[in-house]
């Protein structure tokens, strides 16, 4: 049986580059085919709901916005075992909801084989604003990029749509 993969795009796309997940989800959707045995999904601010996509796939690749501290537009890569393992202060309306999920996912042992997290450090997370900052959004290729490479790992290889 073939491994199921999940591409989750998470944030808020009403909070300028909080929504950088989903923006991702969109052009991984508008640029490339995929088997049947990966699953693009704009997973929005669903936060717990997110625990029925995450129980079902082997491994989950996350895009979102991540406050690191670094300067903004740094990429990210981080792997479950660099995720906080409870509850603390948001960094943004739905990450720790996130980490809930995948957390009570495990409770009840029904957690991927492997998790991995790109993001990006956003500009500005806080004006209500559709658009994403343009440091930002010129971060999105870069960004596709990062997660074609995650499941080419995993044995994929996604069309380029030309």
């Amino acid at each position: 049986m073939t491994d199921q993969i999940t591409i989750l795009g998470v944030g808020n796309i009403l909070l300028r580059d909080e929504g950088i997940g989903v923006r991702v989800i969109e052009e991984l959707k508008k640029s490339y085919v995929f088997p049947d045995n990966v699953c693009l999904v704009d997973g929005g601010t669903q936060g717990l709901w997110l625990m029925s996509t995450i129980q079902v796939c082997d491994h989950l690749v996350v895009v979102d916005a991540v406050v690191g501290g670094d300067e903004p537009g740094t990429l990210y890569r981080l792997e479950k075992s660099d995720l906080p393992k409870g509850l603390r202060v948001k960094q943004s309306a739905h990450d720790s909801d996130l980490i809930e999920a995948l957390n009570l996912c495990a409770l009840l042992d029904r957690e991927p084989k492997s998790v991995v997290v790109i993001g990006v450090e956003p500009v500005d997370i806080s004006p209500f604003s559709l658009e994403l900052s343009p440091q930002i959004s010129a971060r999105i290729d870069d960004l596709v990029r990062m997660v074609i490479s995650e499941v080419e790992k995993l044995g994929v290889n996604p069309q380029k749509i030309v």
